[in-house]
């Protein structure tokens, strides 16, 4: 089982937001930049435009969940930002839309590694 760290700092997320590569799902985009760890580290941006501080914090928890769930399937080694499209209705989306959304970026972005 890997372990992730949460980012928490401002200048991390703007650093993600201005070099990260950016890949998007249906109501979902993700930032991702390597770093020189060897373990990932995840941020969640829902702006306040998206939905009453309930609704937020919702999508956060079914995100982190997610996350933590495919954890075993990621690579390691990067900084990811995962955030809630402006467009998205929040209060409509569900654990497998969510699941989908996220399994779909990341093999965009080929951090996904399919178990044998």
């Amino acid at each position: 089982m890997k372990k992730t760290i949460m980012i928490k700092r401002r200048y991390e997320f703007k650093i993600l937001f201005s070099k990260g590569k950016i890949a998007y799902g249906r109501n979902l985009t993700m930032y991702v930049l390597k770093n020189k760890l060897e373990i990932n580290k995840l941020g969640i941006a829902v702006g306040k435009k998206s939905g009453r501080a309930v609704d937020r914090n919702r999508i956060k928890r079914l995100i982190r969940e997610n996350y933590k769930l495919s954890e075993d399937n990621i690579k390691s080694g990067y900084n990811i930002l995962i955030s809630v499209n402006k467009k998205a209705e929040i209060r409509n989306i569900d654990f497998y839309e969510v699941k989908r959304d996220i399994e779909k970026i990341l093999k965009k972005t080929e951090l996904w590694l399919e178990k044998v």
